[in-house]
């Protein structure tokens, strides 16, 4: 789950999809030339392969340490995706069901982001940030009538946001927990200065709590100059005018702000309460 989403929203107006291929575009799609999606064959396997096998070398080669991982990432994405697509195009037809799915996502995001944080149970509050902002987000849009009530445009929605905060979580989490720990001597002078414990951590770990919005930041500010994320491209590739493209992928950036906003205020107030920490062998 990209933060900027590869899964495009269908574009729909009363419950019906409003853009696709025309009907020359059927046409021409049936030759394979012109088609307005990735066409999936020996070239798609090809390229991927290639990249992975790209940065494994090179990472490999500039002793970065993640050359097996890249290939494990690879070989996952496969997997979880195929496995994935299988089930969302089972489950789309009930509202339930991808409810369900998507506390299934939350779940998955919150053990991945804990794992990021810290090795200590505690991590498991991640689960929080990850859910309190994504959630309500989503269905206030399905109640707005923004997004459908559909598994289709519920699904993709709701990952884009998780997957968002998921990052912001795990990117606040461990600056903070990084910077309370290598600046305690900082804290302990701001609390003999008077400072509440509160105060004190808050004024160290703010500033690194803020960096965890660099990329959200930075991807909405050049957005369209520098990069078109996933929901414009995948929009594109599904027919839609790169007006109701544009659109989306603009209501997306600026709820991924807002939502991991909310995601890194809450990490830091997690750290700052002790609820998420690291074990004392750790933090020594």
């Amino acid at each position: 789950m990209a933060q900027s989403g590869m899964l495009a929203l269908p574009a729909v107006e009363g419950g019906a999809r409003v853009a696709g291929p025309t009907s020359r575009e059927t046409s021409r799609d049936d030759s394979g030339m012109g088609s307005t999606t990735v066409i999936i064959g020996p070239g798609l396997v090809v390229a991927g392969v290639l990249a992975v096998g790209l940065a494994a070398v090179l990472a490999a080669v500039a002793h970065l340490g993640t050359g097996r991982s890249t290939v494990v990432a690879g070989a996952r994405a496969v997997l979880q995706l195929g496995a994935v697509s299988v089930l969302i195009g089972a489950i789309v037809g009930s509202v339930l069901l991808s409810a369900a799915f998507v506390l299934v996502m939350v779940v998955v995001a919150g053990w991945t982001s804990a794992r990021r944080i810290t090795p200590h149970r505690s991590g498991w509050w991640a689960v929080l940030p990850i859910a309190v902002a994504p959630l309500p987000a989503t269905a206030a849009l399905v109640l707005a009538g923004v997004v459908p009530p559909v598994g289709v445009a519920v699904i993709p929605m709701a990952g884009i946001l998780i997957g968002g905060t998921m990052t912001a979580t795990s990117l606040a989490g461990r600056r903070v927990l990084d910077e309370l720990a290598t600046r305690r001597g900082e804290v302990e002078a701001a609390l003999s200065l008077g400072f509440l414990p509160r105060h004190a951590a808050l004024e160290i770990a703010r500033p690194s709590a803020g960096q965890a919005l660099v990329p959200a930041l930075d991807q909405t500010r050049t957005v369209g100059l520098v990069t078109l994320p996933g929901a414009f491209v995948g929009m594109l590739l599904g027919g839609a005018s790169p007006v109701q493209a544009g659109a989306v992928q603009v209501l997306v950036l600026v709820l991924l702000l807002a939502v991991e906003t909310v995601a890194v205020a809450v990490m830091l107030e997690l750290v700052r309460r002790g609820l998420v920490r690291r074990p004392v062998s750790a933090a020594a």
